[in-house]
């Protein structure tokens, strides 16, 4: 039999077992060795492969093994990806199963529970990757949570901040990926969770019956940026419009009717933002009517989209001035930095590949594993004798 080692292959004797005919097997003989290694290859190096593979490019990840390992053949990078895919479809099949709602217990129950760590925020966006020409480009939803403080510090500081990604029309366990996610924080049901989205009903609804103490909250970074552009697209408004006698103004009060917009979603006043909506199309719709201008009818359209906005995020838009004051998180940039980290850096930016819906997903689950230090681990739990760690090495030589 031979096997792939990170010192290149070895062939390795392989005793074939015969299984008793007292029971029916697929198979008359058996092999041990090929049961504890199915890919042929050691550990070390298909943990070296999938670790590499998930930060960098099929191909840089062939060329960098042959050049750092001493390899007697040269490697071939659809066999890296073929073990990659396998070795994340094992971790996919280890997830639990999929539910509508993850809360249990009782508020009696709750209330007997210890001091939980402190509040913990998770913040979900949306992305996209170039698909194969057939199915084009299909959405992702990555996100991060962030965990503020915990009460019994370990000698080692935890990794507060924790990514995932899934491919959305590929993923039939969203809810369950994210519930680990935050169980991986040590969430007890007492503890606090904020989930700060763009207001989509696919994200969002990935989020809700989580967790009993949850708050749902409308990202103030979407909500400013759409406001944003109104008023880059208000500025090139006339500043009058209607004939000689009867002239009325409309690019001051337009601008003026979106500070007062943003001003009220600011404090959380969603009533007085859709009080002054309808007032603001009515004048564009009159505007439209006599000018006939771009700039005034784009602007009417985008204010109606942000009317339709508001009005089905209204129950999620909080105070966002009182959270600024209180130190509380009121947007998700730093979900931003994780959708660059986690999907642009490795399917996006610079590279011309296009990818399956199943290809990005199996490489997201492992690339959000390494990227949270958590890839070693579940190989020593999959392996028992894989390599020791560092306090095992240090408290053997001492």
């Amino acid at each position: 039999m031979s096997v792939r080692t990170v010192f290149g292959y070895l062939k390795v004797k392989s005793a074939h077992l015969h299984h008793c005919d007292c029971r029916p097997h697929e198979s008359k003989t058996f092999s041990p060795l090929a049961d504890l290694l199915p890919e042929h290859t050691t550990p070390e190096l298909l943990f070296l492969e999938t670790k590499w593979t998930s930060l960098m490019s099929y191909g840089i990840t062939t060329q960098l093994m042959e050049d750092v390992l001493p390899m007697d053949e040269p490697l071939n990078a659809f066999t890296i990806r073929s073990h990659l895919l396998d070795v994340v479809e094992r971790l996919e099949n280890e997830l639990g199963d999929e539910q509508h709602c993850f809360i249990e217990g009782c508020l009696r129950d709750w209330a007997n529970l210890p001091a939980s760590y402190g509040p913990l925020t998770v913040g979900i966006d949306g992305g996209y990757v170039r698909g194969h020409c057939k199915q084009g480009n299909f959405e992702v939803i990555a996100g991060k949570s962030i965990l503020v403080f915990r009460r019994e510090p370990d000698e080692k500081p935890e990794l507060s901040g924790r990514c995932f990604a899934f491919v959305q029309t590929y993923d039939e366990k969203p809810k369950r990926r994210l519930f680990e996610l935050l169980q991986s924080h040590g969430l007890q049901p007492n503890q606090q969770v904020a989930f700060l989205s763009d207001g989509g009903e696919d994200v969002r609804g990935v989020q809700m019956y989580l967790h009993p103490e949850a708050e749902h909250l409308l990202d103030w970074f979407h909500v400013t940026m759409r406001l944003t552009v109104l008023k880059q697209i208000a500025k090139g408004l006339p500043e009058k419009f209607g004939d000689a006698d009867n002239q009325y103004k409309l690019r001051s009060p337009a601008l003026k009717d979106l500070e007062s917009i943003k001003w009220y979603l600011w404090h959380g006043n969603v009533f007085k933002a859709l009080d002054t909506l309808p007032c603001l199309e009515m004048d564009l719709d009159a505007a439209t009517f006599e000018t006939k201008n771009e700039a005034v009818r784009k602007l009417l359209k985008s204010v109606e989209e942000l009317r339709t906005y508001v009005e089905r995020n209204r129950q999620f838009i909080p105070n966002y001035g009182e959270r600024y004051r209180n130190g509380e998180r009121i947007a998700s940039g730093f979900v931003e930095s994780a959708v660059n980290q986690v999907v642009s850096k490795r399917m996006v930016k610079c590279q011309q590949m296009a990818w399956s819906q199943r290809g990005a997903h199996l490489l997201f689950q492992i690339r959000t594993c390494v990227l949270n230090e958590e890839w070693e681990n579940t190989f020593r739990k999959w392996y028992p004798a894989f390599r020791p760690t560092v306090d095992a090495e240090v408290n053997n030589a001492a």
